[in-house]
């Protein structure tokens, strides 16, 4: 068991992020992440930004000039050698998890579905173009990808948190609070009599 600096207890894991999160566009992945990484001392990677940064393009203008799925192919590997080399806060794009690749790399990690109601979403992106998915009728779009969705993120989620009206503080505050007790419960299995 490890003591960081915030208090924070963790428990040895696999290789890689010290918690991924996962949800729909505008759940608060990356505001939820930064806040959520100063809590825990780390750093914060947002895959959809590494991208970004590597291609020299917005998201949005690589499904405009290459189309979805090689955006996915980007997104992909990107996911994978951020599972593999970040040891921080990892937030992916709302659809890196539909991706059976992703989706199977994501097994035995930490994962936290931030889950949002459309109003909230919209509030927070406001529904505009910088959202390829989203670019015609947005909430019904924002629907129908929440319904395709919903049944992966919460498969593969640790737990959930609803962030719908509340602070990325608070968001983040309540991350680290049921990750202090997820590796609790961990700690206490671990120390069970050996048997033999």
């Amino acid at each position: 068991m490890v003591r960081d600096t915030a208090g924070t207890v963790s428990s040895p894991g696999p290789a890689g992020p010290r918690v991924v999160l996962i949800g729909p566009p505008g759940s608060g992945k990356t505001t939820v992440g930064r806040v959520l990484a100063k809590l825990l001392g780390v750093e914060l990677r947002d895959t959809d930004h590494a991208i970004e940064v590597q291609q020299g393009q917005s998201i949005s203008d690589i499904f405009m000039d290459a189309g979805e799925p090689r955006f996915r192919e980007l997104e992909r590997a990107e996911v994978a050698a951020s599972l593999a080399s970040h040891a921080g806060v990892l937030a992916l794009g709302g659809g890196a998890v539909m991706d059976p690749m992703t989706s199977a790399a994501l097994a035995g990690r930490t994962v936290v579905f931030l889950e949002v109601g459309i109003a909230d979403a919209a509030k927070r992106v406001g529904f505009d173009r910088s959202r390829p998915l989203l670019a015609l009728n947005p909430r019904a779009q924002w629907t129908r990808m929440m319904d395709a969705r919903r049944p992966t993120y919460e498969r593969l989620a640790t737990f959930s948190v609803h962030t719908a009206g509340r602070t990325p503080q608070d968001v983040a505050a309540e991350i680290v609070h049921r990750l202090n007790r997820l590796n609790n419960q961990n700690d206490e299995g671990d120390r069970s009599p050996a048997r033999g």
